[in-house]
This record gives structure tokens, sequence and C-alpha cells, in this order.
């Protein structure tokens, strides 16, 4: 997907200077000389989901003409697919799972040094079970004085259901989107918290499945619905707006958002190879910058320009769903069961609470549910996770881009962290109230009731050592 260079943002201009500025320090700036992307004409890659709003508004706005760069957007068929074709070459950059970049940078599914400047948004995802399973559910569920269920729903609602397939021997089978996905370790998270089990993983078992009483298998995002309504999974983790095509569908219903499971987790980042950061820095720069101004826009006056995004979004180039399915969670509500839309502002959220920021705090609890469930087999000490977040969570390119933005006048000082040491405060906003210290993740792993602790590794089907 392209379109011709014309007007004022003619391909003629790309030789025209850009004024930018280094941060040196807190608060502090200094001029540089001009900026030229090394590399002008990009191809980035991104799955149908709300999530990649950053690079249709970067685009659709004109952010990344702006900053020099003349990008053709390209969906992509799935996850594997998306990251192969950044490793090769073929794509430039791309929308990413935030595990991706992490997985392969530590040899998990494949071996590439993947990095992240950048973090595309907090929150977005929920988990959507069939009619049948709900009606099932909804027997273990208190309800408000209005009627309606209390949130959040635990999977404490969801552990009958599963043990009364478990009784009858049938499987539970549930979708989300990739090994390493966000959705899966919600969706692992949120089960595991009402003590089901949803199975680990080992070098010679990578199905995740090993002890599991719940069986779950990767489904592309935008087959979820269809392949729920054939019975072929029982319910499903994923980005909108497929959650909320289940409830217009009639097909099922979303009873949790991962909101309730982690309060503003991260979700998507933006990848790069790390030879491309080298060879290409200010190429670089120029798209963290146009990233960071279409997130700004995305959540500026208080959510004003969703609406203009969703019609954005609702083109067939880029996530290609009806409008009023996209805007159902894209303008701050979301609907659970049919007719119990509630308010959730900060379903979506592009940029407040540093959304954009690259903590390396965010890498590491992927890191600690990676080696939760055997995907990383083996103990790790904790330096290494801080090692490992700081070999693939590139802060200080963020924040040279944010500074020129502050110089420029397009953004201000106060939004960013200037002066952070990249860690977020410790927090137990998780829907079990476990605490999560990001410099002690071994301590924290090990206070999770399910999932490998310590010394711990799978051989077979067992847990043995620890």
């Amino acid at each position: 997907m392209s379109r011709p260079s014309t007007g004022k943002f003619a391909k003629c201009s790309t030789v025209a200077a850009w004024a930018v500025t280094i941060y040196v320090g807190v608060g502090s700036f200094a001029s540089a000389e001009m900026l030229v992307p090394e590399k002008d004409e990009l191809k980035l890659g991104f799955i149908k989901l709300t999530d990649m709003a950053p690079l249709a508004i970067a685009y659709e706005k004109g952010f990344f003409e702006e900053e020099g760069l003349f990008v053709t957007l390209e969906p992509q068929a799935n996850w594997k697919v998306l990251l192969d074709r950044v490793i090769t070459g073929e794509l430039d950059g791309a929308h990413m799972l935030a595990g991706q970049p992490l997985a392969a940078t530590t040899g998990f599914g494949t071996k590439a040094h993947i990095v992240t400047p950048f973090s595309m948004d907090l929150n977005g995802n929920g988990i959507t079970v069939s009619n049948d399973v709900w009606a099932m559910m909804k027997e273990n569920i208190p309800l408000g004085e209005d009627g309606k269920p209390l949130h959040p729903i635990k999977a404490d609602a969801l552990k009958p259901v599963v043990d009364a397939f478990k009784a009858e021997g049938k499987p539970f089978n549930l979708g989300m989107v990739f090994p390493v996905s966000t959705h899966n370790y919600e969706l692992r998270y949120w089960l595991a918290a009402g003590g089901i089990h949803p199975g680990f993983y080992s070098p010679e078992n990578v199905t995740g499945q090993i002890r599991a009483d719940a069986l779950l298998s990767v489904t592309p995002p935008p087959q979820m619905p269809a392949t729920l309504e054939a019975g072929t999974i029982v319910g499903y983790s994923v980005g909108e707006p497929w959650n909320q095509a289940a409830v217009f569908k009639g097909i099922g219903v979303p009873v949790v958002t991962d909101y309730e499971i982690w309060k503003n987790n991260p979700e998507k980042v933006f990848g790069l190879t790390k030879e491309f950061t080298e060879k290409y820095p200010n190429t670089t720069l120029a798209l963290t910058k146009a990233l960071i101004r279409a997130a700004k826009w995305l959540d500026e006056n208080n959510n004003a320009n969703r609406a203009e995004a969703v019609e954005i979004l609702s083109r067939s180039e880029y996530v290609g769903a009806d409008a009023a399915v996209i805007a159902n969670s894209m303008t701050g509500t979301f609907e659970y069961e049919r007719g119990d839309k509630r308010d959730v502002p900060d379903f979506n959220v592009f940029f407040r609470h540093n959304a954009t920021y690259p903590f390396y705090s965010d890498a590491i609890w992927y890191l600690t549910q990676m080696r939760r469930w055997g995907q990383i087999a083996e103990h790790k000490d904790d330096a290494w996770y801080a090692e490992t977040a700081r070999s693939v969570y590139l802060p200080d390119i963020y924040l040279k881009a944010a500074g020129m933005l502050v110089e420029e006048g397009k953004a201000d000082t106060s939004d960013f962290p200037f002066g952070t040491d990249g860690y977020r405060a410790p927090t137990s906003d998780f829907i079990d109230g476990v605490s999560f210290d990001a410099k002690a993740p071994n301590a924290y792993i090990d206070s999770l009731k399910i999932g490998l602790k310590n010394e711990q590794t799978i051989s077979g089907s067992d847990v043995v050592g620890g």
C-alpha cells in the first residue's frame, strides 16, 4: 500500500534539512547538525489490528513525510511471516508483538537481534469465550445491583467448566495469536491465577501443552471469530477488533480485558533489526519521531481524534473491519455480553502514561513469563534479565527523538520520562494482586503459584529440579 508523494509532501523535499536536537540531560537539549535520513524509502509491515494505529496515522497525517521518510505500509499474513521478513530485510521494520524481539534475540523460535526504540501502546486485548462456555461460567459469577456480572471476571469462574470438560474427556481448546504474544502470556496469567494450568513448553516440545488443563494453540487474529463459530476453539485471547467482532456476530462474549488482568500493560512494539539501527541511525530517529507524533495525535485532547482514527482504521488497507466494531473499544468503551457496554477509557492507550517509552521493566516482565512457562528452559540470574532487556529495548534512541520534538515545539518536556532509569515502579495492579518488581525477576517468578520456579526444568512431561 502506497500513495504518490505530491503537494506539500513531495519527494523533492527529501534533500531538505530537518532541524534536530540531541537530548543530553534532564530537560537539556543541544543543537545538532541537520538530520537527513540515510534511507528514506521504507517498507513497514503490520497485522490487521487496532493497535497498528500509530503506523496508519503517521502515514495518513503526513508525519513520516514531514520527517523525510517515504513509507509503504504492507499488511502481513501472520506474525511469523512478519518477523521473518524483517529479519531478511524484505521489511525495514514492523508493528510487532512485544515478545518477538525478545524471543528472537534470546533464540526462542528463531535467532536474530531484533530491537525496539518505541512501544506502540498499552492495553487493547481481551479474552472471549463461546456463548455455551459463557452460559456455564455465568453460574459462577456474582451479579451487581444492576443484575449484570461483576467485573473483573476471574478465571475461578471458568475452572468448573474446564473441570467438566476434562471429566467428559473433552479438550478445552483456546486460541491465542502466537507463542510469544502478549495474548498468550495474558491468557496464561489469567488462567493460572484461577487455578487452571495453561501448559509448559520445553526444547523438545514447543506446543506449550505439557501438563495443561486448557490447550492453547495459535490462530491468526482475523480468523478468531470464524474459528470460534466453527467450534474448533471455545475461546480466545486477541487484540481488537476481534473480541468486539464476536459480540457483533453474536457468537461469543468477551469476559475480561487485559487492562483488568494487568492495568496499563505494554502491548505492541515497533521492531527493527539491530543492524538497521546501526546502519541507518538518522532513519531510526526519524521513524521514532513520526511514531511519537502519531501516538500523541491519537490521545491528545482527551481522545478527540479517535472518531477520525476509527474511520481510517476501518479502511481495507488497514484493519478492514466495520467502523462500528472498531469504535466499540477505540472510543473509550468496551462491550462484554451483548448490551453490556461499559466505559473503559484506557482500553486503548497510545501516548499517555508514557505508553511509547520502551521501559526495561516491560521487557523483563515478558522474559519472566517466557521462563515461567519453559520457553526459557533454564534458570537465569537477575543480571541476565536486565542485560537482555538492555540489548533489545533502546530508550536512548527514543529520548533523542523526544528531545528533537520538544525543541521543535511539537511536544512538551512533560510528555516524556526524561531522567528515568528505565524501570517502572513495582506494581501489584494484576488480577491476582501479586507484586512485580522488575529489579527482582526471580523473586517474582517464584511468587507465582503455577509455573516453573528457580532451578526447575521440564523433562518429558515432568517438572524436575528446584
